[in-house]
């Protein structure tokens, strides 16, 4: 794992954004792999900017979705789909044809989710992966207790998570409780994986994934064995780590190294 702690969440979105720039840069039919919450919105609206601005294009860009709520459509406000249209899609260059979010309405949800899985591969797999995490450990809908090797498909969402999302819904809308979700064997595939955290809130969540365990019981643990990912977060959500002057200095040398680099 490479950490990353920076003073606030707009540097946070700022260097995730400078991760997918330099992605993009270098390969422009890059397959992204995208997560929706609060937490990406930043990086988000950095990107579109700087689409905008003609920096960065997404016009021969394919992605996949990590999860969506079992049960709506992509109409639906508090549809995953309607969140990325909203967020991103509608805002650049990018082909929604080639913008994949699992479908939450379809009628063999099973069937799909080994559908979802197909379509990843035949788009070469994903390239570059983002990731939040909640404060129970989870990344994309892999609940605590997730087989670390799972693919994608039906997840019971806990009611921690129920409970966290039901500010997203009125009171007397139907709330769903099944999702369909990349799996956490999924997420492993990709290339690079980006995780991103800010707010003392996830401090508990991040500790346990980076100085924790491998263990099921903290989903996001399972990223200490990918071979690349970068774990982005701010200070608050740094809080709780015990080697955080170390992890400054890794990150300190890193920098180093790469500028010593481009100057050759």
């Amino acid at each position: 794992m490479q950490i990353v702690i920076l003073k606030d969440a707009a540097e946070v979105a700022a260097y995730g954004a400078d991760l997918f720039t330099a992605q993009l840069k270098r390969k422009a039919n890059s397959v992204l792999g995208l997560a929706t919450g609060s937490t990406p919105v930043a990086l988000y609206q950095e990107l579109i900017r700087r689409n905008q601005q003609g920096e960065i294009s997404f016009s021969q860009v394919t992605s996949f979705n990590l999860d969506e709520y079992l049960g709506l459509d992509g109409s639906h406000p508090q549809s995953y789909r309607h969140f990325m249209n909203e967020q991103l899609f509608n805002h650049i260059d990018i082909d929604k044809a080639n913008t994949h979010v699992p479908p939450g309405d379809a009628k063999n949800p099973i069937v799909a989710c080994d559908e979802y899985e197909a379509r990843m591969t035949q788009a070469g797999g994903i390239d570059i992966q983002l990731l939040g995490i909640g404060r129970n450990g989870h990344i994309g809908f892999n609940e605590p207790s997730s087989g670390l090797t799972s693919r994608t498909r039906v997840k019971t969402l806990t009611k921690a998570t129920i409970d966290d999302n039901a500010r997203f819904f009125a009171a007397d809308e139907y709330q769903p409780h099944l999702s369909i979700t990349m799996g956490i064997g999924t997420i492993l595939d990709a290339k690079k994986v980006v995780l991103l955290a800010t707010g003392e809130n996830k401090a508990d969540a991040v500790s346990a994934m980076v100085e924790g365990p491998l263990t099921a019981a903290c989903p996001a643990s399972a990223l200490q064995m990918h071979r690349n990912a970068v774990i982005v977060i701010d200070e608050a959500a740094a809080s709780k780590l015990k080697d955080v002057e170390f992890y400054k200095h890794i990150e300190n040398e890193n920098q180093k190294l790469l500028q010593h680099l481009a100057s050759l």
